[in-house]
């Protein structure tokens, strides 16, 4: 018997450190107080309206939103452009269209491509896809260290953060890789958090309806707890000292 336990122990133990080995360094997630955390958070429009343009000027190129409609772009919590805004971003993406057979400029009720690029993924649920989603993607765009090898064929790039130390995404963003329509400094640091914050609300538009739904509901429960609490010590109230 306790020679089973031992070779079940020295399997458990090899593949323990293999995985270890194989994960190699894993670097530390910043913590970032995004406006949208907290019970009461909600999401910062004009950052919304910042990481769009970054997405659509930098990620776009690989990536892509296929769940997001253009239209949800005008939508009340999100980047709220007005409805002509909206259109005229349309209008600059081209779709096929099955009943026509060929392509044509988008609408506002047609849903942002798919990707671009073989293997890249697909944005639309990204910052859901992990726990602390949006400050995962933010410390990702900024670990990477200008290192790369070729691997298997393949050009791998230096990234502290990522398992292994090494991603097979190139370094996106640099600092001033757009310019903000708003003024705002575009750095590193700055675009970084805008479009991880934009793909925070493309995986969940509806965070501030949710989080008002729910304050709500919690208002409505209190004041029927209220209620009831009052209600049942006035039913009772003439039993409660009553001799028997």
């Amino acid at each position: 018997m306790k020679r089973i336990i031992t070779f079940w122990i020295f399997l458990i133990s090899i593949f323990v450190n293999n995985a270890v080995f194989s994960a190699g360094p894993t670097g530390k997630i910043e913590n970032i107080d995004f406006s949208f955390e907290g019970v009461f958070g909600t999401y910062d429009k004009n950052q919304l309206q910042r990481g769009l343009q970054v997405f659509t000027e930098v990620c776009a190129g690989c990536h892509g939103l296929k769940h997001v409609a253009y239209r949800n772009l005008g939508d009340p919590g999100g980047p709220e452009l007005p409805p002509e805004q909206v259109k005229a971003y349309a209008a600059q993406f081209d779709i096929y269209d099955p009943e026509l057979d060929d392509e044509r400029s988008a609408i506002p009720s047609d849903y942002f491509g798919d990707s671009m690029v073989e293997n890249a993924p697909n944005l639309s649920l990204m910052a859901k896809a992990r726990v602390k989603g949006p400050e995962y993607i933010t410390t990702l765009l900024r670990s990477y260290n200008e290192e790369e090898k070729e691997q298997a064929g393949s050009v791998l790039y230096g990234n502290k953060l990522y398992p292994g130390g090494w991603i097979a995404m190139a370094q996106p963003l640099w600092g001033d890789d757009v310019e903000y329509m708003d003024g705002t400094e575009a750095s590193l640091e700055q675009q970084s958090e805008d479009v991880a914050a934009f793909l925070m609300w493309a995986a969940e538009p509806k965070l501030n309806v949710r989080k008002e739904t729910g304050f709500r509901a919690v208002l409505l429960l209190m004041l029927l707890s209220v209620l009831l609490y009052f209600t049942n010590k006035k039913l009772w109230a003439p039993y409660k000292n009553k001799k028997a």
